[in-house]
């Protein structure tokens, strides 16, 4: 039995009555880029985020830049964020020439810590990154607070919750800019690469869609540099198809998620994810740790089933980022979880049987690794 870390055929498969007239659509209509499509999605996805305006990019990348640049940080800034996320997090700092400070993560929720962030502000700190973790929003209030209370933007990267709310809103919605990643594997993806931001400040939002349009305010006129971040239509189009769906499928994915917990609770060598009641998770990743973790992967793949890694080398550590001056046990509460992290496999189409045959070998393999 293989059972993959995440597959899109099966949803692909039932969406096709309604997403192939759509291709069809867009390849006569020659409208490309942009278009009504995308503006569809955009108002849709704004308002499913609680928000005023969406601004759809080609990647969450470029959410992340464009976010930085909205809010006119750049070089001799600082901005604060944590060391557990992808790397693209730190590229927008560095596309800016603003210096990335790091807070370690809280070890339970897996997200930056409140606690810590206030002792890294400096004079030169513009902004706080939270990222949502594995679909799990950070603790918000207390970031918006801290923010606030020293004049900060927050900007969330939200690329791996779409649709998770923290008291009760949703994520996105929540600082000055919310980014979203809609790259394939997302709860929300695209049949491509996609992206887009989402604020409640119309300043910001029409200098986003300039700045995504090589810096267009109006046909030929371009007043500073802008970039070639345009969503194309087929994404726009097949993103507004599916987020009519994504309540659903995340419903689907806290049940698995649920059951996952259920199956491996009481195993004195796995740490699961907590529930946490001021949030709901979206469980984009559901991330079991162990401190076998390779010996655990190994069996796994052996036995056909796709386990992950999300992520083995937080961003201090990593090759690129040497010039931020971190060094092995700055963060060791990230550092651990970077060692000990093991993505199950999970997408919301994932049959319940499948669950618990992935539990099944996971729990052999740990007892095996007991005797």
């Amino acid at each position: 039995m293989m059972i993959p870390l995440f597959d899109s055929q099966l949803q692909h498969q039932r969406l096709a009555p309604e997403l192939m007239p759509l291709v069809h659509e867009i390849c006569t209509g020659g409208r490309f880029i942009l278009g009504p499509h995308v503006e569809q999605f955009e108002t849709a996805f704004a308002e499913y985020c609680q928000a005023a305006h969406c601004v759809a990019l080609n990647s969450g990348t470029s959410a992340l830049h464009l976010a930085l640049r909205c809010l006119e940080i750049g070089a001799g800034d600082e901005v604060i964020t944590t060391p557990m996320t992808f790397i693209a997090t730190l590229w927008a700092m560095e596309y800016v020439g603003a210096r990335s400070v790091l807070v370690d993560i809280d070890p339970r929720r897996r997200t930056i810590d409140p606690d810590q962030i206030e002792r890294a502000i400096t004079p030169r700190t513009r902004a706080i990154v939270p990222v949502h973790l594995y679909g799990q929003p950070a603790e918000m209030d207390a970031i918006l607070e801290i923010a606030a209370r020293h004049g900060l933007a927050v900007i969330e990267d939200a690329a791996q919750a779409h649709g998770a709310r923290h008291a009760g809103r949703r994520v996105g919605g929540l600082g000055a800019i919310g980014c979203f990643s809609f790259y394939p594997t997302k709860n929300l993806g695209a049949c491509g690469e996609g992206g887009g931001l989402v604020t409640n400040d119309a300043r910001l939002a029409a200098r986003a869609r300039a700045l995504r349009d090589h810096a267009q305010q109006r046909r030929w006129r371009h007043e500073t540099q802008g970039y070639n971040y345009r969503m194309d239509a087929l994404q726009g189009a097949v993103l507004y198809v599916k987020l009519r769906y994504l309540d659903g499928w995340n419903a689907a994915r806290r049940r698995l998620a649920a059951r996952y917990r259920e199956r491996l609770s009481g195993v004195e060598t796995l740490d699961l994810p907590h529930v946490f009641q001021d949030s709901g998770s979206v469980e984009h990743l559901v991330v079991v740790e162990s401190p076998q973790r390779e010996r655990l992967l190994q069996r796994l793949s052996a036995a056909g089933i796709g386990a992950g890694l999300h992520y083995p080398v937080p961003v201090h550590l990593q090759p690129a980022m040497t010039h931020l001056g971190y060094a092995p046990g700055d963060f060791p509460n990230a550092e651990r979880l970077a060692e000990r992290c093991l993505s199950l496999p999970m997408f919301p189409e994932l049959e319940p049987q499948a669950v618990d045959a992935v539990c099944d070998a996971l729990l052999a393999a740990c007892e095996a690794m007991a005797r």
